[in-house]
Parts: C-alpha cells; sequence; structure tokens
C-alpha cells in the first residue's frame, strides 16, 4: 500500500523522469522486492522460499482513467474479511468512469483508524471484484488506493491496482470487496494471480 501510494504522489507531482510505462515497471520490482525482503515481514522465511514470482498485465496507458468523483460519506460499518475481523470502514463516496465506452461506477471507501494516522489521513480505498476474477485474477478482488480528490475529478491509475495480502500468505485478513463494487467488465491490468498460485 506505502508503495502505491509513492507512486501516486510522485507521478502526480511530476517526480518520475521516466517513461509511464517504466515508472510502473519500477513499482512492480519494488513491489516484489518487499515481499521478499525478511526485514518488512510481509511473509515468513517458508512463504518466501516458495515465492515463484508475480504477474500482471502489460502496462497499458488508456487504464489511467480520468474518473468524476462525487463525494458521499456514508454511515461507519464494519467491513466483511477473509477471517472474523471486522475492521471499521465508512463510504467516502463514488468514482464513476468509462471502460470501452461503457460507464463503470465503483463505491470508494475510508478505513477510520488509518485515517488517524498523519501518513495515511488522505488515503481512501477502492476493493473490487470484475470479469477477471477467479480467473486472470484473484477470486477475493483486488484493491486501488487513492488520494482524496481535491476536486469532482480523479485519476485511476488501473495499472497499480493489486492483491491483497491473502494471496501470498494464509496468514492475514483481507478485506472482502462489497458486492456494489463488482464490475461485469474485465480490467485487463494492474496484478494478476501469482506465479504458481494455488487456491488450495
Amino acid at each position: 500500500m506505502k508503495t502505491i501510494l509513492l507512486f501516486t504522489i510522485c507521478f502526480s507531482t511530476g517526480v518520475f523522469s521516466q517513461t509511464y510505462k517504466d515508472s510502473i515497471i519500477e513499482l512492480r520490482i519494488i513491489h516484489t522486492g518487499e515481499l521478499i525482503d525478511t526485514s518488512t515481514h510481509i511473509l515468513n522465511l517458508e512463504e518466501i522460499i516458495a515465492f515463484q514470482g508475480l504477474a500482471y498485465f502489460d502496462v497499458d496507458s488508456n487504464f489511467r482513467i480520468t474518473a468524476n468523483f462525487t463525494k458521499s460519506i456514508g454511515k461507519k460499518f464494519k467491513m466483511p474479511t477473509s477471517t472474523s475481523r471486522t475492521p471499521i470502514y465508512r463510504r467516502f463516496g463514488y468514482v464513476d468512469f468509462l471502460i470501452n465506452g461503457e460507464l463503470q461506477k465503483l463505491t470508494v471507501y475510508q478505513n477510520m483508524a488509518l485515517r488517524k494516522q498523519k501518513e495515511y489521513k488522505n488515503y481512501l480505498f477502492i476493493p473490487f471484484r470484475d470479469a477477471t476474477s477467479n480467473h486472470e485474477t484473484y477470486g477475493g478482488g483486488r484493491y486501488l488506493d487513492l488520494q482524496i480528490p481535491s476536486t469532482d475529478k480523479t485519476i485511476l491509475d488501473l495499472n497499480t491496482v493489486y492483491n491483497p495480502y491473502c494471496v501470498y500468505s494464509h496468514r492475514y485478513s483481507c478485506p472482502i470487496p462489497p458486492a456494489e463494487n463488482t464490475l461485469k467488465v474485465p480490467i485487463l491490468a494492474g496484478e494478476k494471480v501469482p506465479v504458481g498460485y494455488s487456491k488450495d
């Protein structure tokens, strides 16, 4: 998550001097490094040894989309996860955007615990499923991070869509995308299931 947010900030402010595609590839290399770095403690030694690598859709700048953002604060609720843990979220708003000429809509959420932390106070979260889920991508859905928009427009960079940690380890508790965040179209961008991934 931190890597995704760093990329969003750097790219939007023009910090990166390389091309957009190179920037995304660099982000993916960093992400892989974080997973297999024993000092991050994301994966344990057994999981690192079993790790075969990540897989992604090709970088496609057409999936860096300008979306309409509508702020709409909802009531706090317990977000279901892959375990009994139920973190508190609230709806923060909606994003509307086009994929192949078809209008799509996703609900944007805010984690109530994270918003109290300085580095995540502007952090928003979009868990979703699409037509690739349980096929090319993880059946439990994928995630997209977002900064609180300052206008009614925002950039959704679907090339940065990533898997929950549950894909790599059964030790994690991962938010399950609400039914309203299921897209009928395939999002052929971002992270696929990892190399050698097994549902068992």
